[in-house]
């Protein structure tokens, strides 16, 4: 019985085909597949490809230890990691619609029958106990099923991408803190530096105030500039301890159990070899956001097939074997057998609105997942343009800074020297103090600031993943 079932079920389904359209992959812009047009600054190689694990191109272990860490206890990875997991069974789910589904049911009662339907010396008040197998099978034949796979199929590659997405993210953010901390360590560094030689300079005013050289004005004066400085430690502090904390939650820690790794570093992140960028295909197939939101175009696609197939006639093919009988021996020994084959059509042909009502629904899903495909296209294209864009100016803007600040060093050692002698007073002293104060601040605000563009940078690019997410 089961075997002639099959045979009718394999033979309908061999007839079977896939309603709604089948999925292509969309087509990106030509234009995009070239060279980034921001990629002319010889601190980024437009032909090396981009490195997955880029933060190590920083040769910093701390940072590499650090990114590992967050890799593993990320809470958002974790979250990304269990809606794949999600995925994953419901994909498994849907794919037993492919089977037969397989049932056993068993019951016993006790009553009277009338006398009518007694046998010959058969007592009137007797159990009956019924036990059978019943199987059934849904014979596919306008694709509901397929096309059902189809889209939990994609579901599952778009929470892949979504987990190395937020992989991608999380390493950068990793490294960003990582770097603020060590950018704001170096940048007190640079303040009680300008402080201390504020000091010396406040020392040697107050000297010559007391030998009538000078007035009590000129202290004042640079005694105001030496504590605006000093002023601007405990801010550079904070924003020091903030950028610690953020990389304990980063790395899944209590800002308490952050280790002392990451507090030991007081220089800014600085690289010495050009950034690996590749070209705009690289990019294109590299980024997880943009494989994500083309398997939800897939999936979207492989939706109007479902609701398509809703429209048609679903063919039900069942059996069941079993057997009744006053007591357990009866049911399981000789007693008698039933068998009985059949199918169940089920076609809601009257309610027709509802069922292109939903297919439009469907289409109309799918034009929303292909403009959001466009989108992430043309945005990672900006983003990475911005982002080459950004560090070039920032490199720039360096090399202009620090012959500024040069000059400015150079300015106030002359001045320095000529107040030493009583060539200048006290005011042309301060105006060459703040001057390289300012410049020196400067220069350590643009060197955090490149290490900040540089994150951007291998944060647009995609981060190069070479394997897909583990669940």
């Amino acid at each position: 019985m089961l075997r002639n079932l099959m045979t009718a079920a394999s033979a309908l389904a061999l007839a079977a085909c896939a309603t709604g359209p089948d999925y292509a992959a969309p087509q990106t812009p030509s234009a995009a597949a070239g060279k980034f047009v921001a990629a002319t600054s010889p601190a980024v190689d437009p032909l090396a490809p981009v490195q997955g694990d880029w933060w190590r191109l920083y040769d910093d272990p701390a940072l590499d230890q650090l990114i590992a860490d967050a890799l593993a206890a990320n809470t958002d990875v974790r979250v990304a990691v269990a809606r794949l997991a999600r995925a994953r069974a419901s994909l498994r789910e849907v794919r037993t619609d492919r089977l037969p589904e397989v049932g056993v049911g068993a019951g016993a009662n006790y009553g009277r029958l009338p006398e009518s339907q007694r046998g010959p010396g058969a007592p009137r008040e007797d159990w009956s106990i019924d036990a059978g197998l019943e199987v059934s099978y849904e014979v596919d034949l306008a694709g509901r099923v397929t096309r059902g796979i189809e889209a939990a199929r994609g579901d599952v590659g778009a929470a892949e991408a979504d987990v190395e997405a937020v992989r991608v993210t999380v390493a950068a953010e990793t490294a960003r803190a990582y770097a603020d901390a060590a950018a704001s360590a170096e940048r007190i560094a640079v303040a009680e530096r300008i402080v201390a030689l504020l000091d010396r300079s406040l020392t040697l005013t107050e000297r010559r105030r007391e030998v009538g050289l000078t007035t009590g004005l000129d202290t004042a004066r640079i005694a105001t500039l030496r504590n605006q400085r000093q002023a601007e430690i405990p801010a550079l502090a904070a924003e020091r301890d903030a950028a610690l904390f953020r990389l304990a939650t980063l790395t899944g820690r209590a800002p308490a159990d952050l280790p002392q790794i990451a507090r030991e570093r007081v220089a800014t992140l600085r690289l010495d070899q050009p950034i690996p960028v590749g070209d705009g295909a690289q990019l294109l197939a590299r980024r997880p956001d943009i494989r994500a939101a083309e398997r939800r175009l897939a999936a979207a696609t492989a939706r109007i097939g479902v609701a398509t197939a809703d429209l048609y006639p679903r063919v039900t093919l069942g059996g069941s074997i079993g057997s009744t009988g006053p007591d357990i021996g009866d049911v399981f020994g000789a007693g008698p057998l039933r068998w009985l084959l059949g199918s169940l059509i089920n076609w809601s042909f009257t309610d027709q609105a509802r069922g292109r009502a939903r297919i439009a629904g469907a289409e109309a899903d799918t034009q929303a997942a292909l403009a959001e495909f466009d989108g992430t296209v043309l945005r990672s294209l900006q983003e990475t343009e911005t982002a080459l864009s950004a560090y070039a100016r920032a490199l720039d803007r360096r090399i202009a800074l620090k012959a500024a600040r040069d000059a400015a060093e150079r300015a106030a050692r002359i001045v320095r020297a000529q107040q030493r002698e009583g060539q200048v007073d006290s005011l042309a002293l301060l105006d060459a103090e703040r001057t390289f104060a300012e410049a020196e601040a400067q220069l350590a605000a643009i060197d955090a600031g490149i290490a900040d563009a540089q994150i951007n940078l291998f944060k647009s690019l995609g981060g190069g993943w070479g394997t897909r997410a583990a669940g």
